[in-house]
């Protein structure tokens, strides 16, 4: 049995979980989020728990209980609490700025990076040198900070370049220069 898949999915007070067929939705406070479920895998409600169970022991339901219950748990946790990835920029120069909806980047380009918040996805800006990118779907935050980690990623020589809070960067050393004789 799997160890993640047997855990019980406990709902939090102001999340209503809806599950028709193979299509579970989960509305809370932060906003509403679906999802199909493979046929392989049952999803039962009790009270204020869900629990995912498995028809068969084939390989492919096993692989697809504990996925499936982590999904179901991430939509529940994204409508109540929310996802967030915090990224830092280090480099002589380098800077953010939230301008209405836009983050705005000085990078070192000739030109500044411009990227836009979406409906699901928001920007923060606390600091010229931290970003805070939040949202209810852990899938779309995280590919979302990884596009704007993309932008300018950590370079191994000096370390400027975005990165994720406490994110080690691993330095490499520099040229040895030539041997005077």
């Amino acid at each position: 049995m799997s160890r993640i898949g047997r855990k019980p999915i406990v709902i939090p007070a102001g999340v209503d979980v809806n599950i028709k067929g193979s299509d579970v939705s989960v509305k809370g406070p932060k906003g509403e989020l679906s999802g199909v479920v493979n046929p392989l895998i049952e999803v039962t409600l009790d009270g204020s728990q869900l629990s995912v169970t498995r028809a068969s022991d084939d390989k492919k339901s096993r692989s697809l209980h504990g996925l499936t219950r982590t999904l179901i748990n991430n939509m529940v946790v994204g409508v109540s609490d929310g996802f967030s990835k915090e990224l830092e920029i280090q480099g002589v120069g380098y800077r953010a700025l939230k301008q209405g909806t836009d983050l705005v980047m000085n990078l070192g380009f000739s030109h500044q990076v411009i990227i836009s918040e979406t409906d699901e996805i928001k920007i923060d800006v606390p600091s010229p040198t931290r970003i805070v990118i939040s949202g209810i779907d852990k899938q779309k935050v995280g590919q979302f900070a990884a596009e704007v980690r993309g932008k300018r990623p950590p370079e191994p020589y000096k370390g400027k370049g975005i990165r994720y809070a406490g994110e080690y960067v691993r330095r490499k050393e520099g040229k040895a220069g030539r041997a005077a004789g």
